[in-house]
């Protein structure tokens, strides 16, 4: 088959996520034993609805209340035996940001907006119809004023009506519930169809908002002896795939196997992906996370190990490579402060199968200081892509005033394995207050250096609306 096809060296970037994997299974009950609490066998009261926090309403709300209280309405029974609640709500969030960023050779200082509006024709629990909006990006573009550099024309208007969210999901047992009435069969299959976003190994593999595609999901499979609840997940993309270098691929469709499951102590994802494009790609990804005891202290861990093979060439779009991510946190003592260390070797170049125009690289998922805002020309810290690269980053983030304030600080590095790969090291801190009920104001800052003493720097601060 066509979708396994690769080279030597693809088979050898195979074999060692293999390897890897298996090791990671076979060492983790010696290494680490999976947490256990004892719940307590006295029933609580059910809260009455003046002891439950206040619902804060989307702007639009047509029928059922979201998230409301009380009984439900006898709803439309369907020749099908299916029971539809209809409703209908508008909900979304803006994003405005004042930002500075200098990357060492040019300096940017800009007002950037942003602006996701979605309506959801809800009809059950399961079943619903999805549209959204970005009306003030296109891209990777944004709508606000440039401060600096000098240029022509300061004002960016990017207004569209581009449809960047459109589709239908359900499930076949809830749609026709007759088929199998006392839900033993296999009927559990879910499916979406549509205009839908992607995100797979935490990003790694798959992270793209706009893809066309229709997916299938078979839930709930139980293997005896390894697995209480496995799903399996086929996808096929036929439009708006963004390949790794954050650009549009017309020529690419999208052929994926997802699988996901908890094995044991473990929630385990292997994910299989082919682009047929203008240059075809496979990528392969395996992860495995849990939550377990090491030392007297309870540890969140999560491994990961991801290959990529072009079938044609190395270009931008893709490349050889293979990517082992770990990220490991807990929890402070005397206070609820989580403390992280996030640590990847990139060896090769590693690339995704997809990626947004605004979702940077690969190895955003290590920290802020790799991270991309998704918010105008403001860049991550430290180079968020995984070309022959090492690297880490710790940091704490702390909780004020019952969780309504946070600050994260963060010190990082990577240091390339080639030397076409720089050096970098970067210092960086996060600041969020909620304010009432609908907003979070937010301040990000770096300090960042690297080995040729070429010295970069960014300060933002942003106000997040939802509604």
């Amino acid at each position: 088959m066509e979708f396994c096809r690769g080279t030597g060296g693809s088979d050898a970037a195979r074999l060692a996520a293999a390897v890897a994997f298996c090791a990671i299974l076979a060492a983790g009950p010696a290494v680490v034993r999976a947490a256990s609490s004892k719940l307590s066998e006295e029933p609580i009261p059910m809260a009455t609805e003046d002891e439950l926090p206040a619902r804060t309403a989307p702007p639009i709300e047509i029928g059922p209340h979201f998230l409301g209280t009380g009984n439900l309405p006898d709803g439309i029974e369907l020749p099908t035996g299916a029971v539809w609640n209809p409703a209908f709500w508008v909900y979304g969030n803006y994003r405005t940001a004042l930002q500075y960023f200098d990357d060492g050779t040019n300096e940017t200082s800009e007002w950037a907006n942003r602006l996701d509006l979605y309506g959801n024709p809800h009809l059950s629990g399961t079943e619903r119809l999805l549209i959204g909006v970005s009306p003030l990006n296109e891209n990777g573009r944004f709508s606000g004023y440039t401060f600096e550099p000098d240029v022509d024309h300061p004002w960016n208007n990017e207004f569209n009506t581009q449809v960047t969210r459109l589709f239908f999901e359900g499930e076949v047992a809830e749609i026709f519930p007759n088929l199998d009435p006392d839900d033993r069969g296999i009927y559990d299959v879910g499916f979406a169809v549509g205009r839908q976003p992607l995100f797979f190994q935490e990003g790694i593999m798959i992270n793209d908002s706009t893809v066309d595609g229709v997916g299938i999901t078979r839930d709930t499979i139980i293997i005896p002896g390894l697995s209480v609840d496995t799903r399996v997940t086929a996808f096929w993309g036929w439009n708006e795939i963004n390949r790794d270098d954050n650009r549009e691929d017309p020529q690419a469709e999208l052929l994926g196997l997802f699988l996901e499951g908890d094995w044991g102590p473990s929630t385990v994802q292997i994910d299989a992906a082919y682009v047929d494009g203008a240059d075809d790609s496979f990528h392969f990804g395996i992860g495995s996370s849990q939550r377990a005891t090491l030392l007297g202290r309870t540890i969140n861990t999560s491994v990961r190990v991801n290959t990529s093979d072009a079938l044609d060439r190395d270009t931008a779009a893709t490349s050889d490579g293979t990517l082992l991510f770990g990220e490991f946190s807990t929890t402070a003592r005397g206070s609820g402060d989580v403390m992280y260390l996030d640590a990847f070797w990139g060896k090769d170049e590693y690339s995704s199968a997809l990626r947004d125009p605004d979702a940077g690289g690969p190895l955003g998922q290590t920290g802020i200081l790799f991270a991309a805002v998704g918010l105008g020309n403001y860049g991550s810290a430290l180079s968020n892509r995984a070309d022959n690269v090492v690297g880490a980053a710790l940091g704490r983030q702390f909780f004020f005033d019952g969780e309504r304030r946070q600050l994260i600080l963060e010190v990082g590095g990577r240091s390339g394995t080639e030397d076409t790969t720089t050096d970098q090291a970067a210092v960086g801190a996060r600041y969020e207050q909620a304010l009432g009920r609908r907003f979070v104001f937010r301040v990000d800052g770096f300090a960042a250096t690297d080995e040729n003493d070429n010295d970069s720097a960014g300060f933002r601060t942003e106000l997040l609306t939802r509604f």
